[in-house]
Parts: C-alpha cells; sequence; structure tokens
C-alpha cells in the first residue's frame, strides 16, 4: 500500500514530553518553593496520567486537566498554593521546555513535498501552539488539529473527521497513523479504518486484542516504511 497521508502525534512522539514535563514540574516547583520536590514527581505523573486517561475516556476536558491537576496535587501533599498560578506557570513551562528527538526534524524533512502530513495532538492549545512556534514545526503540516481546540479527543472518529476535512478528505487507504499511544493514537486510527504506526520506542507489550499496521521502534524506520510503500 503506498502512503500518501501521514498524520503525526506530537507528544512522546515527535517531541520528548518526557523532557518537557520535568523541566516544566521544576519550574513550577521551584516558584512555590516546594522543599524536595523530587520527593513529589511520582504523585503528579500519577494524578496527571489518570487525569489524562479519563480525558481519552471522554470524561474530561484537556482545559480541566489544566489546574485540576494542580489542585489535586496541593490537596495531596497538604500544602499551601494557589492551583491556578502553578497551572500557568506549569503550562508555561510544557510549552517553552523541551526538544524534537533525535532525528524528528530529518524524517520530516525528508517527508516535505514527498507525502501529505498533518499533527493530531490530545492537549491544550496554548501548550501544543507554543511548541509548534518555538520548534518551528508548522511548515511541515497541512493540518494541525489540537483536541482542546475542537472539542474532541483521540481516539474518537470525530478529531479524525476535522483532520480529514482540513486535509481535503485524502484516501483513508492511503494514509497511516503514527503514534506512541495504543489507547488514542492505534486505537483511534484502527477505529477510524486507516493503517496505522506505533512508535514503540519504550518496548512495551502489545494489545493483542488491537490490531497495528506497522512497528517501529526509531522513527527513521518510518521513512523506510513510506518509502518503499511508494516503490
Amino acid at each position: 500500500m503506498r502512503y500518501e497521508t501521514l498524520l503525526f502525534d506530537l507528544d512522546h512522539t515527535l517531541l520528548d514530553s518526557d523532557a518537557s514535563e520535568i523541566a516544566a514540574y521544576a519550574h513550577t516547583m521551584s516558584m512555590i518553593e516546594l522543599p524536595d520536590p523530587d520527593d513529589h514527581f511520582q504523585r503528579y505523573l500519577r494524578i496527571n496520567h489518570a487525569m489524562w486517561a479519563a480525558v481519552e475516556r471522554g470524561e474530561m476536558q484537556p482545559s480541566e486537566v489544566r489546574f485540576r491537576r494542580f489542585e489535586q496535587f496541593v490537596d495531596e501533599v497538604g500544602i499551601s498554593a494557589d492551583p491556578v498560578a502553578m497551572a500557568d506557570a506549569f503550562v508555561w513551562g510544557l510549552g517553552a521546555f523541551g526538544e524534537l528527538y533525535d532525528g524528528a526534524r530529518q524524517v520530516l524533512d525528508q517527508f516535505a513535498g514527498r507525502v501529505r502530513l498533518a499533527m493530531i495532538t490530545n492537549g491544550l492549545s496554548e501548550v501544543q501552539r507554543a511548541r509548534i512556534e518555538r520548534l518551528d514545526l508548522a511548515g511541515y503540516f497541512d493540518a494541525v488539529v489540537i483536541s482542546s481546540e475542537v472539542g474532541v479527543t483521540k481516539p474518537r472518529p470525530q478529531i479524525f473527521d476535522i483532520a480529514f476535512e482540513q486535509l481535503g478528505q485524502p484516501d483513508r487507504q492511503t494514509s497511516l497513523m503514527i503514534g506512541d499511544s495504543l489507547t488514542s493514537d492505534i486505537r483511534g486510527g484502527s477505529d477510524y479504518e486507516i493503517a496505522t504506526c506505533w512508535f514503540n520506542w519504550r518496548g512495551a507489550p502489545a494489545d493483542p486484542d488491537l490490531t497495528i499496521t506497522h512497528v517501529i521502534t526509531d522513527l527513521e524506520q518510518l521513512v523506510e516504511i513510506v518509502l518503499l510503500s511508494a516503490g
């Protein structure tokens, strides 16, 4: 199958979101002068992951996660701090810190002008737009769909509908969704009946009930898949 349209996730696929999150957390905890912030990082991660999982299930909106994660964090740690101010500092940090994975830009350069590219990302508009601008990514993509801007998240088909509409309704049979998340990227692409490429850089186990077209551990492998499909 020849792939003519590639739909990329951003976080943990193109962007080193772990590094971005660690730096944003450090910035936020420095602002409130929390003693021993590293002692509470795993607590933050647990809260944040649970809330984004709720977003994927349609139980929360990304805008709620923005401050509620710190509302819960403050309550659990038992400190006196303004969760709204913490949310503002953290969101700024997420946009300001973090780089693309090594080789990610080179991969995008190889696809530029050869296939159509779109970005579909679950996230806050102010974070993702700041990253896209800072990292000079907009020029690569014919469509950028951010869940908080359109009111629907992956894996729901409506967010793919929006992307395909912006792209001019490309053929689903020649489209490929690339992402690291089985529950949002791969489930979403599979349910939308397009091919999927799981970027499994963590070496995680697959879901036996989920159809995955391709599995890669390095983004450069995606170039081989797409160029081979083009013959």
